[in-house]
């Protein structure tokens, strides 16, 4: 790995922990839906110039239901659904549920069809994974409410199905071209409502940086940066990152909002990981598609 794939790679395994912390000051003075709205419009209007200048729009109109199904479960959906939990629980609880994605992954490619999963070893991992879900969980529930872990559920599903679509219909497409789109109908779709629960005073100075971050640089740089780093060094190593964001998103909530954390969330996560390696692990000869992520 060269010194600029490395700087890419501590890059984005630290911006992409970051949405965690900034979404839990954020939703404190906002509503989720002007959140999510005026992160995905300030989005896309940094990336759709770039996509526009590289050509990556042609081709988008051909595949307008997967890119729309594309953008509702992998921005719309699970975007507000994270804002809405952390409004009850804390970001390093948001940030640690969310490693939980590679285990759903696996099952829903299982449940497609895909077999590479049914060895021990697979199974042996998502049972793992599934025991470090429930002690991350179980361990901490004082600390949790259960519409938002079922709203975290709907999250992980979600994010787990994006690279679905992305893998079976919109594969030959840029994947820049895809992802500013997508910011940018998700902004349209959240319009109206944003109008209606646009707040009446100017917010505090913390949640206007807050969604300036998330914004500029958890979506339309964290975009460019995970695209670099997928050339640099290949999709399958570009997706280790998923594995070190949510111990970045724990540490952030613990350091800056002085979040607890249990000995539950601890063991829970190393389980979690654990087992999402053992699960997802491949042939060496087998490719793996990138998951476009936070």
């Amino acid at each position: 790995m060269t010194r600029r794939s490395l700087l890419l790679f501590i890059a984005m395994s630290v911006i992409w922990g970051l949405p965690y912390l900034f979404i839990r000051i954020a939703v404190s003075d906002l509503s989720p839906v002007v959140l999510v709205f005026v992160r995905t419009a300030i989005g896309a209007l940094i990336l759709l110039p770039i996509v526009v200048m590289r050509g990556e729009l042609r081709g988008l109109l051909k595949s307008w239901l997967p890119l729309l199904a594309f953008a509702a479960v992998e921005i719309a959906v699970p975007w507000f659904m994270l804002a809405s939990a952390e409004q009850r629980i804390t970001s390093s609880l948001a940030g640690l549920l969310v490693s939980a994605v590679p285990l759903v992954g696996v099952v829903i490619a299982t449940s497609l069809g895909n077999r590479e999963h049914l060895g021990m070893a697979s199974l042996s991992g998502l049972l793992l994974g599934v025991a470090g879900v429930a002690a991350i969980v179980g361990f901490d529930l004082r600390a949790s409410d259960w519409l938002a872990l079922v709203e975290m559920a709907v999250v992980v599903v979600a994010y787990a199905v994006g690279p679905v679509i992305v893998n079976r219909y919109l594969n030959d497409l840029p994947s820049m071209g895809v992802i500013a789109v997508s910011l940018a109908g998700c902004a349209i779709v959240y319009a109206p409502v944003a109008a209606v629960q646009w707040p009446r005073a100017v917010p505090p100075s913390d949640a206007i940086a807050s969604v300036a971050v998330l914004a500029v640089v958890c979506t339309a740089l964290a975009f460019v940066l995970f695209f670099a780093l997928i050339a640099a060094i290949g999709p399958v190593r570009a997706t280790v990152i998923t594995y070190i964001n949510p111990a970045v998103a724990a540490v952030l909530g613990v350091m800056v909002l002085h979040e607890s954390f249990t000995f539950g969330m601890a063991v829970g996560f190393v389980l979690v990981i654990a087992g999402s390696v053992l699960a997802t692990r491949r042939p060496k000869d087998q490719p793996v598609a990138a998951a476009l992520s936070r």
